[in-house]
């Protein structure tokens, strides 16, 4: 049988500090899921859908949506015959403040990387239109998956004006596209931008690696250069459950 410090057995429900004898059986079983994950390692594996069902006393269906609940908060991962897993918590960035992804991540300690979609030369109106070009004009698009520690937080879509076009040589998947543009001779100034919310497609749950329906925060900006010549758009879909942007503003005064 499995046990959590602080959770008491009583004819098959559980109580301890939260829990309420009102509250649905799911919701019991995900209070306690929650509380087991917090005491474990980033990694362990939890008990089973069968094994949390039999201990509660309830149907798999039951326990299977208390589960269903810890993947959307994003605190688990499930892995089709391998079982559900603690995942670190949420990363948090600042608003206003943008670092390079890479640059972001080895701050917090972790290790970036990403992989390659797409990275080409070509005709692509609308994002040429991004960049203050005209619609005949190439750009370079390119399209990666971005990793922490090993983890699909976001996909990532920028384009670039096509003088640019030698960063499609540089190494995209462990490298800093910011740095590149470095070398280039190219400084970022100012970034600016705006924030959505929408669900995931098919396709984007399949490249993020994450069960449908899941929420995505959308950050759409374009990077000025310190002359205030336009360098880059970029549109940043990141896993709602594993992105976080700390907001802070002042209060106006009423008016009297």
């Amino acid at each position: 049988m499995l046990v959590s410090p602080g959770l008491v057995w009583d004819h098959g429900l559980v109580t301890g500090e939260g829990a309420g004898a009102g509250t649905a059986r799911y919701a019991e079983i995900e209070e306690w899921l929650r509380r087991l994950c917090a005491s474990l390692p980033v990694g362990s594996i939890l008990p089973s859908e069968v094994e949390v069902a039999e201990q509660f006393q309830v149907s798999r269906m039951t326990a299977r949506k208390a589960f269903q609940n810890l993947v959307q908060m994003g605190l688990i991962d499930r892995k089709r015959g391998s079982g559900s897993f603690v995942l670190p918590p949420p990363l948090h960035r600042k608003e206003g403040v943008l670092q390079s992804f890479t640059q972001d991540m080895v701050a917090r300690g972790l290790t970036p990387s990403s992989r390659v979609v797409r990275a080409d030369l070509g005709a692509a109106p609308e994002a040429a239109a991004a960049l203050g070009l005209s619609q005949a004009e190439w750009v370079v698009t390119i399209e990666r998956i971005r990793y922490a520690d090993g983890v699909a937080v976001a996909l990532e879509q920028t384009a670039l004006p096509g003088g640019f076009a030698a960063v499609l040589q540089a190494d995209l998947e462990r490298g800093s596209l910011h740095r590149a543009l470095a070398d280039l001779g190219r400084e970022m100034g100012r970034a600016t931008g705006y924030v959505t919310a929408r669900l995931a497609t098919q396709d984007e749950a399949a490249l993020l690696e994450i069960d449908m329906p899941a929420a995505l925060l959308v950050e759409s900006r374009v990077i000025t250069d310190l002359n205030g010549k336009i360098v880059e758009s970029t549109k940043s879909a990141y896993v709602g459950s594993r992105w976080v942007i700390d907001t802070g503003s002042f209060v106006a005064p009423l008016q009297s």
